[in-house]
């Protein structure tokens, strides 16, 4: 038995964040029912990642979407939204990722909704909080990233701000939903009472730089600064970065200076004994070891430093991650089997209760593929 098996979670989410979380409760046991608009359903069916799309909608919407059911509903249309109340009625947990003002046009306000249930966990996201002049700016990813400093984080000196190459803000933002939603349930388990949970896509992103933006708010508020090149963190001392080697590149995490010079045979690193001579002298430390690192394999270095436990590893593209050991023993992939047969390849969650992986093969489903099972089963119709 999953842990969450028996919990019912009506789910507004579009896009990612929301449903990013619901795709999580679903794994973890909790039924889903995913509330879309007829015809067309969901935006996210339409949103597609290098323009593959899988029995009409995007591979993206049946990755965050598997293993729900699908609700066909307008909630301008007032039968269909006295169904849907009906529906909330009977919920454990509600979700939606909306600007801040629409769930309230529809007349499903935390306070409207508590009324209906007052159990009911209501969590919600918005893009920067439901206050303040970024209020109504719209909700996306990069824009996040980009307000928030942390694009200023990643590339080399030169470069120009560069942001993250996935959705980092939306799947971090639901995960903490997510957290926020198993708290409440653990909560109303011992009160009764249920909550209303809230996050943004800003307050996730600054949290998740918590570590750095503490270090800016009491080092006098110096900005970041990245290395001149193969920076991998704008605060860290050398040698903490990624070389390239003979026939590849390496990453190196923190390490003592004056052993790794020793370690790899490079002479004119050791005259950088002092402690912050790692930080002060960053880029010549750097330049001297990229030159160095780049007479040898990357496996050659691998043999020398692994077994002097330096913290060090080949850094790999998704063709050789998948081929190798490494990822293949976590038993990280599955298969989803659509109703017309075809398989999608994705992965399967992260979380492991009791040693036991949590597979799902069931799909993404059609818009509205279960409105009329609901309507029986839940509300008697």
């Amino acid at each position: 038995m999953k842990p969450l098996e028996g919990l019912l979670v009506v789910e507004f989410g579009i896009y990612l964040a929301a449903p990013s979380a619901g795709l999580k409760l679903a794994d973890l046991g909790a039924r889903v029912i995913k509330i879309e608009p007829p015809g067309r359903g969901e935006p996210c069916r339409h949103l597609a990642i290098k323009n593959l799309f899988v029995n009409g909608d995007s591979l993206l919407f049946h990755t965050i979407n598997r293993n729900k059911e699908s609700y066909a509903a307008n909630l301008k249309d007032p039968g269909d939204l006295e169904r849907v109340k009906r529906l909330l009625a009977r919920a454990d947990v509600l979700t939606h990722n909306f600007r801040p003002g629409t769930m309230e046009k529809f007349g499903l306000s935390y306070e409207e909704v508590r009324r209906i249930n007052p159990r009911l966990v209501y969590a919600e996201i918005s893009g920067y909080g439901a206050e303040g002049p970024w209020r109504n700016k719209p909700g996306q990813d990069l824009l996040a990233q980009s307000v928030s400093g942390l694009a200023w984080l990643s590339g080399d000196a030169e470069a120009p701000p560069t942001p993250m190459g996935i959705a980092v803000v939306d799947i971090l933002c639901g995960a903490h939903l997510l957290q926020g939603i198993l708290a409440a349930l653990v909560r109303r388990g011992k009160t009764g009472r249920g909550a209303l949970v809230q996050v943004s896509l800003l307050e996730s992103v600054l949290d998740f730089q918590f570590e750095v933006l503490t270090t800016h708010l009491n080092d006098g508020g110096r900005l970041p600064r990245r290395a001149r090149r193969g920076n991998a963190h704008a605060y860290l001392a050398a040698p903490y970065g990624v070389y390239a080697t003979a026939d590849g590149y390496l990453a190196l995490a923190m390490g003592s200076l004056d052993r790794l010079a020793k370690l790899v045979g490079c002479q004119e690193l050791e005259r950088f004994r002092q402690r912050e001579d790692g930080f002060a002298h960053r880029d010549e430390i750097m330049e001297i070891l990229a030159r160095h690192l780049a007479k040898r394999t990357t496996a050659e270095w691998l043999a020398l430093l692994e077994p002097a436990d330096v913290w060090c590893a080949e850094v790999l593209d998704y063709r050789r991650l998948t081929a190798h050991e490494g990822f293949r023993v976590l038993a990280m992939d599955q298969q989803v089997e659509l109703a017309d047969g075809s398989r999608i390849r994705t992965l399967r969650c992260p979380i492991r209760i009791d040693g036991e992986r949590l597979f799902s093969s069931r799909p993404a489903p059609a818009v509205g593929e279960h409105t009329e099972l609901i309507d029986k089963e839940l509300l008697n119709a």
